[in-house]
């Protein structure tokens, strides 16, 4: 039997009704278009405003980075789909895909504990903090961040790669991602079904007990606090990420840590962390955050007086 190389990819979508996939440009255009001007904004606000230059900022001007440019790997490829009649993607372009949204989740989860251990510094360790969390170590924390994420985007896409694509060449997904695409491997995948586990595993559950043990230990020194009024201000500040840190796994451990059917629900659960999380972070951070707003008003304030 001649074996077919397979040279593109067909991306089913959400939905072939035409009237619903003008529906989804039009509402996927929107969140978009937010999601780049909540990130920017938060990455113009984070670096122009002198009360926002510390470690928690630092990160989170970073995170807003990352956001802006993993939506950015996705939105603008189903866009085009959704509007065409010929939903197809190279070979190349697909894995190219696959490395760029492992890339950007595994540095966003090693950004995620990066902050968390920036919180428990803060609260557990407030005399020492300004030395233990200098500008030289937040900035070797994000490029190892960096590191991580194209390391794990690189091996698990090249494992990936070296399978068998003889045909079928359906995705039910609008966007390349590993588990959908394992699907279509002709080759027996156990060997890379094991080792991309592995390494995404390690690199999950790593990055989660690090999250885990800098919140246990914020807890515990939160609720031995006297105060009332101190033990809100630790809460009030770490619950804005604590929000981002359970969308973010929730929806992304699900999806990468069971097996793949190509069902609605998968569909789903891609689109919570892909097209919508992006979307949320900014909001999150701002709307729960004090010192965010408060560097918004001074922004408004200066292009106001600049304006008169």
């Amino acid at each position: 039997m001649e074996v077919r190389n397979v040279t593109e990819f067909v991306l089913l979508g959400l939905t072939s009704n035409p009237r619903s996939q003008v529906l989804l440009f039009i509402l996927f255009l929107v969140i978009y278009l937010l999601t780049l001007a909540g990130n920017l904004l938060m990455l113009l606000l984070i670096s122009s405003d002198a009360h926002l230059r510390t470690p928690m900022y630092f990160f989170l001007r970073y995170l807003s980075f990352m956001d802006a440019f993993y939506s950015s790997v996705i939105v603008p490829k189903m866009l085009r789909n959704l509007t065409s009649e010929r939903k197809t993607i190279s070979f190349l372009g697909c894995f190219i895909q696959i490395a760029l949204v492992i890339f950007s989740g595994a540095t966003e989860a090693c950004l995620l504990s990066a902050m968390a251990y920036d919180r428990f510094q803060a609260v557990c360790h407030p005399l020492l903090y300004v030395v233990t969390m200098n500008g030289k170590v937040c900035s070797g924390m994000v490029a190892v961040s960096g590191a991580i994420g194209m390391c794990v985007g690189l091996v698990n896409t090249l494992l990936l790669a070296q399978e068998n694509f003889c045909g079928p060449n359906v995705i039910h997904n609008f966007a390349c991602e590993l588990p959908p695409v394992l699907l279509l491997v002709c080759s027996d995948p156990y060997a890379t079904i094991a080792a991309i586990l592995t390494t995404l595993a390690t690199l999950g559950f790593g990055s989660l007990a690090l999250l885990l043990g800098s919140y246990s230990r914020i807890i515990k020194t939160a609720l031995g606090i006297n105060s009332a009024t101190g033990r809100s201000k630790i809460f009030s500040t770490c619950s804005s990420h604590f929000l981002v840190v359970t969308i973010f796994y929730g929806s992304g451990v699900f999806r990468y840590m069971t097996p793949a059917s190509g069902s609605a629900l998968e569909q789903v659960l891609s689109l919570q962390y892909s097209v919508v999380t992006p979307l949320l972070n900014p909001l999150i951070y701002s709307l729960k955050n004090k010192d965010v707003k408060a560097a918004l008003r001074r922004m408004l304030s200066r292009k106001s007086r600049l304006t008169l």
